[in-house]
Parts: structure tokens; C-alpha cells; sequence
């Protein structure tokens, strides 16, 4: 078996296509099937279904799709440690990043300052839910992730480092009798109107919903949005009711929309948490030093350390 092969097969099992997968790898489509049939046949079991109009994985293939990634990133980043040991400054940085900026440290500045000490690591950002961006953390195809999960909420083997734990605040119209309020709950909150969720699979949804739960009502929102400026802009228009991170109404607030209300939960632990996701066990020398270009970041800048050398 050949790392190639595996390159094949991962990129046909992502666009489920042949002749993408042989355009993307600039081999004959010809030649990729070959190579394809010849793993199939080293392996023992077929790894595609194939028709005239689809293509779809066999239970082989599925199962094959994580040890294939696993494989492919380990011999990435034995070939990065080797840069390293040689002084090379070069490599990849997959990261992750959701919708939500964290209040104690500017992911964007992070990255300016990395780009600069660092000219020569590319990036490869994923925008996405938290909880499958942790999961590719934990799956070795994402190596570090902004995610609004904490610590407790990663899957095993992934680390945590808090970067901000984010009130959440409730979005009204401005004409919304709950408008002057100091605090509102949430059974007021939802009384009589439209509930605006955000996407499943976001920490942001998860902290909604266990306040939810902690009411006695169920988590049931009306509709859903993907993007948290979206769900602000309805609430505004009194299309329905929201609640999101204080730092989003801050974003929203700058922007030309029409004006709303913010109004505190009376639920104190209706909190939105940030953190950095890792995998210590299986960091590359680039990931290693974003990390720790994080740390130096959480702290005060007149106390920031220079980060330590890292040869990447």
C-alpha cells in the first residue's frame, strides 16, 4: 500500500466523483480507477459502490475513511518534525474557527502576529460548528479549533484552553414591550413569539438549549439561522426572539441594520464559553507554536513574554 493510493481514495471519498478526484490529483481518470481496483484488491474488499450515475462508499470504504486520514496526517507531520529538526520554517496550519469572537483574545490579531514571526506557514481555516470542529480536532483533520465548547465539553483526548466565557443576552425589537427591562427570563422571553436558534451542532446552541432545560421548557425553537448577524436582524424586525453571545450584539450594533434591544437573562448561567482546541498527544511544530502564540496573547500585553522559539 502506497501513501498515494490512500491520497486517491480519500479524495474520492470526499467528492464522491472520479473524474474530480483524478482532476484534483492531475492523473487520468483511467489511472485512478486502477489504482483504486488495486486497493481494492490489496485490501480485500471493495471500497465504492458504483453506478452509472453515483458513487458511493461500502461499509470498507466508511470504515476505511479515518484510518486513511490518520495515516496520511501522521506521515505529514513526520515529515514537519524532520523540517524542524533541520530548521526548516514551513508547513500547513488547519484551523478552525467559529462564528463567535472570544472577548479575552483577538483570533485575528493572533494570526497577524503568527503570520509575521511564522511567513512561511500557510493557513487552512474551516468555519464551522462547534461540535464537529472538535471532533475533527479529535480526528486529526483539523489541528487546533476555536470552538464556544469548555473543557468538559471535548471529546477524549482533545485539550482545552479557555480563551473567554461570554455572557448571553436576549435580542428584542425595539418596540418589544420587554424593551427597559433589566432582566428577562426566558419563559417571558418566549411568551407568545418566535424563538430564533442557531445552527445545531454550535456550542452556542447547546448553552441556548440548556437554559432552556433549566426553565422546564422544552428547547423548541420555531426556525433556525446560520448566521448569528441574521438571527439579530430578524429579532430587530420582530420576525421573533433571540439570544447570542454580548459580543455579537457589540458586532451587530456597528452595522447599518434597523435598531434593537439587548436585554440581560436573569439565568446567570446562561454563559457562552470559548476555548482553543488541541490534541497535545499528536501536535506539529506549526500547530505547536499557534498555540502558543494563544498563550501569550490571554496574557495583559504589558506582561506578554516573547513566545518561546519554536523551529518549525
Amino acid at each position: 500500500m502506497e501513501l498515494r493510493h490512500l491520497n486517491y481514495f480519500l479524495s474520492v471519498a470526499e467528492s464522491l466523483n472520479f473524474t474530480k478526484a483524478a482532476a484534483q490529483n492531475f492523473v487520468a481518470q483511467s489511472a485512478l480507477s486502477q489504482q483504486i481496483a488495486g486497493l481494492e484488491k490489496e485490501l480485500g474488499s471493495k471500497l465504492f459502490h458504483r453506478s452509472s450515475r453515483s458513487v458511493t462508499l461500502t461499509e470498507a470504504g466508511r470504515v476505511l475513511v479515518p484510518l486513511a486520514q490518520r495515516i496520511v496526517r501522521d506521515v505529514e507531520i513526520t515529515h514537519m518534525e524532520m523540517d524542524a529538526l533541520a530548521g526548516v520554517r514551513r508547513g500547513t496550519l488547519r484551523l478552525g474557527l467559529i462564528q463567535t469572537p472570544a472577548t479575552s483574545v483577538d483570533i485575528i490579531e493572533v494570526m497577524g502576529d503568527f503570520h509575521h514571526r511564522y511567513p512561511d506557514i500557510e493557513f487552512a481555516i474551516t468555519n464551522g460548528p462547534s461540535e464537529p470542529m472538535a471532533a475533527a480536532v479529535a480526528a486529526g483533520t483539523l489541528d487546533v479549533a476555536v470552538v464556544g465548547l469548555d473543557a468538559g465539553d471535548l471529546p477524549a483526548g482533545v485539550d482545552g484552553l479557555p480563551l473567554a466565557v461570554e455572557r448571553l443576552v436576549a435580542v428584542v425589537a425595539e418596540d418589544s414591550p420587554l424593551t427597559g427591562r433589566k432582566l428577562v427570563a426566558i419563559p417571558e422571553l418566549v411568551d407568545g413569539v418566535q424563538f430564533i436558534h442557531f445552527a445545531r451542532g454550535s456550542g452556542l446552541r447547546r448553552r441556548v438549549e440548556a437554559a432552556f432545560l433549566r426553565t422546564g421548557l422544552p428547547p423548541e425553537g420555531s426556525f433556525e439561522m446560520g448566521q448569528i448577524l441574521d438571527m439579530i436582524r430578524l429579532a430587530a424586525r420582530g420576525v421573533g426572539v433571540t439570544i447570542v453571545p454580548h459580543t455579537d450584539v457589540l458586532e451587530a450594533e456597528r452595522t447599518a441594520g434597523p435598531p434593537f434591544s439587548v436585554i440581560p437573562l436573569a439565568d446567570h448561567d446562561a454563559v457562552h464559553p470559548v476555548s482553543l482546541a488541541y490534541t497535545s498527544a499528536r501536535l506539529s511544530p506549526a500547530a505547536a507554536a499557534f498555540v502558543e502564540e494563544v498563550r501569550t496573547h490571554l496574557d495583559p500585553p504589558q506582561s506578554r513574554p516573547a513566545p518561546s522559539p519554536i523551529n518549525l
